[in-house]
């Protein structure tokens, strides 16, 4: 199942497919030789927004959980990129121990761990989960709806070294993103080696940090294939001492939206785009869809409504919000059964294994897609995004697959900057 692409605006987008195209050889070199230098994360996700006049990344997640929603065709994929990532981190590993969040009722959370549980199991690895959960003061199996089970002990030091009874890992996989922070016990230093990093989580990590990373990666790509990097790239901005509750920081946050909003507006011009730009106001750390605004005038930030402002105020784990970034907005054109859609892109180590749409048949292209009532189509994506088909028109889905894979990667070598820049034990 691939998605109905409006065609309208599609004339630029698909010149840059085209581009993408052409200089395959000289794009995957570039990759290899960056990789060289910078180590990607272990996993990570983009949702990325096709406009037709643009591509780019609204989002990057790096402790993903939706492995669920993958086509099982490429759990190969998966498989063979843990093994490539373990010979970095621990060539000789067999036991790993994986610390999922505390949603011990989301069923489709509990699928995602037990998905990824087992593809780490198929890789070679013995797995455990290790909850730092309050509730899970000792083991309990929870029962998924379609039939899977699992197995959470609580974490525990024994001797100096996280693991659960019985069970001593050379690795710990965090799929849990620290929004609240790092729990004591990830605190002790063990020697064992954990990833992502502790300080990849959301209690340290700023998207407007991973933007600006972002910027820089794309501005190189950009004069490697001879493109304005606007085409690819989401221009942004942010606003620090925010309180949306108490109304303090409005002004800052008008006085952005308005700058912002008047860069977009040049660039339509220029390229002769007809439509009214408009940017995102987010929460500038967390994830899942919380504290977002969608703002089309600097006005509408002003004088919020309590509704609004309590929207704003909070996100995952009742984290209070004190600054937000403002990200050019790009809508999706893409739908799935008249269902507004936008491509989700999976990676592990370096290597995109899969991807699958988010679609939201109660939200508009330029909304949000990440809210409740939104469904996935883990089976859209039939090819993977690595192979292009040189004989075919560049829209055709290897060949638009392949450049969400490029851009999708784009944002995972901004991940690694990112991390480079944020780890305190740089020197």
């Amino acid at each position: 199942m691939v998605p109905n692409l409006t065609t309208a605006l599609a004339g630029p987008l698909l010149a840059l497919e085209q581009r993408f195209l052409d200089q395959t050889t000289a794009i995957e070199r570039w990759f290899r030789c960056a990789w060289q230098d910078h180590t990607p994360p272990f996993y990570a996700s983009v949702d990325l927004r096709n406009a037709g006049y643009k591509l780019a990344p609204v989002d990057t997640n790096l402790f993903p959980g939706g492995f669920n929603n993958l086509n099982p065709a490429f759990y190969p994929l998966c498989i063979q990129a843990i093994q490539t990532a373990i010979e970095k981190y621990c060539p000789d590993a067999r036991n790993m121990l994986l610390i999922p969040e505390n949603h011990t009722r989301n069923q489709f959370y509990l699928k995602n761990v037990a998905t990824l549980a087992g593809v780490l199991r198929q890789a070679g690895l013995t797995v455990r989960l290790g909850s730092v959960s309050p509730e899970i003061t000792a083991p309990v199996t929870l029962e998924l709806d379609d039939g899977q089970s699992l197995h959470l002990e609580p974490l525990q030091l024994n001797n100096g070294r996280w693991g659960v009874v019985g069970f001593d890992p050379c690795m710990v996989l965090l799929n849990n993103d620290l929004s609240a922070g790092v729990p004591d016990i990830l605190q002790s230093p063990t020697g064992q080696t954990l990833i992502p990093p502790a300080h990849a989580g959301w209690h340290v990590r700023r998207k407007s940090q991973h933007f600006a990373a972002y910027d820089r990666v794309a501005t190189d790509f950009a004069a490697l294939v001879g493109i304005d990097s606007w085409r690819i790239n989401p221009y942004f901005a942010t606003c620090e001492d925010i309180n949306f509750h108490e109304r303090v920081g409005e002004d800052c946050l008008a006085a952005r939206v308005d700058e912002l909003l008047n860069r977009i507006r040049a660039k339509y011009r220029e390229y002769d785009i007809n439509a009214d730009p408009y940017v995102v106001v987010k929460a500038d750390a967390g994830t899942y869809g919380m504290g977002v605004m969608t703002v089309r005038d600097a006005s509408e930030v002003i004088g919020l409504n309590r509704k609004q402002r309590n929207k704003m105020s909070v996100i995952k784990e009742g984290m209070e919000v004190s600054s937000v970034i403002i990200q050019e907005g790009v809508p999706t054109l893409e739908t799935i059964r008249d269902a507004v859609a936008e491509p989700v892109v999976y990676m592990i180590d370096r290597f995109v294994v899969g991807g699958f749409y988010r679609v939201h048949e109660a939200r508009g292209p330029e909304e949000n897609l990440n809210a409740p009532g939104m469904h996935f189509e883990p089976l859209a994506f039939e090819t993977g995004c690595n192979l292009p088909d040189y004989s075919a028109n560049p829209d055709s889905p290897p060949n638009r697959f392949y450049a969400y894979g490029v851009i999708a990667r784009l944002a995972l070598m901004a991940a690694s900057f990112e991390l480079e820049a944020a780890d305190p034990f740089r020197t």
